[in-house]
């Protein structure tokens, strides 16, 4: 199982939200590449970026940090926010992602997904409130299933899914388990859990499944209720 420690990018700082909701940013860096630098230094061999702008913009907004931190750094990077056509997929590609993250378009152009994961690495952003699919930032909740936007990329070519149980991003109540594996099931596709990460339990509850590949790991790590350096030796990376 791979850990994914989390950068989210607002305004060129690195932060972490509640919930979502913007207004709840708390900083954690003014050099986004600094702390790439650290995870990386601890064994990460992926960093999970969100450009919180440019979800809410649909288009990236963060440029200068992504670019200062693939130019500072050799971890794999994966990026979502605001990546909703294909020129912007390959610009992305061109600074130096290795992944790209789709996540509202998904939702609104399954077709477009399909098409981008046959000639990009990409990987689908499923966010759920109440099991229903988020979108836009999370500012909108749509009338789909998470699950059933799971089933529609079984087989699309996606190389990963990455699910996240919004009432509880950010909030250190503990990752939901039952929701990541009815994703996972519902697609067959390699599975990201996200939200909710609080403490060590979480991590060796998700690998026990032995049907999750990966889990985001953000304010837990921030905020001390984690200890990642301990993880990276615990877990296979």
């Amino acid at each position: 199982m791979t850990l994914y420690p989390a950068i989210d990018l607002k305004d060129g700082k690195a932060v972490r939200l509640t919930k979502g909701l913007m207004d709840s940013a708390k900083i954690y860096s003014n050099e986004p590449y600094e702390l790439v630098k650290k995870f990386e230094s601890m064994g990460a061999t992926w960093v999970h970026l969100v450009d919180l702008n440019g979800a809410f913009a649909g288009e990236p907004k963060n440029l200068e940090q992504i670019i200062k931190i693939r130019q500072n750094t050799s971890v794999k990077l994966e990026l979502g926010g605001g990546i909703r056509d294909e020129a912007t997929i390959q610009k992305m590609l061109d600074i130096g992602i290795d992944r790209i993250i789709l996540g509202s378009i998904a939702v609104k152009d399954p077709q477009f997904v399909k098409d981008m994961a046959k000639k990009y690495p990409i990987a689908v952003g499923i966010d759920a409130i109440d099991g229903y699919v988020a979108v836009e930032g999370w500012g909108e909740v749509s009338s789909m299933k998470a699950t059933d936007l799971a089933r529609e990329f079984a087989d699309a070519g996606v190389e990963a899914i990455i699910c996240t149980d919004v009432g509880r991003d950010g909030t250190l109540s503990g990752v939901n388990v039952d929701f990541t594996l009815s994703i996972a099931k519902s697609s067959g596709v390699s599975t990201i859990a996200s939200g909710g990460v609080k403490d060590e339990s979480d991590i060796l509850a998700l690998e026990k499944t032995q049907s999750v590949d990966g889990v985001i790991i953000g304010k837990a790590y921030y905020e001390g209720s984690l200890d990642l350096e301990k993880m990276f030796k615990i877990i296979k990376n």
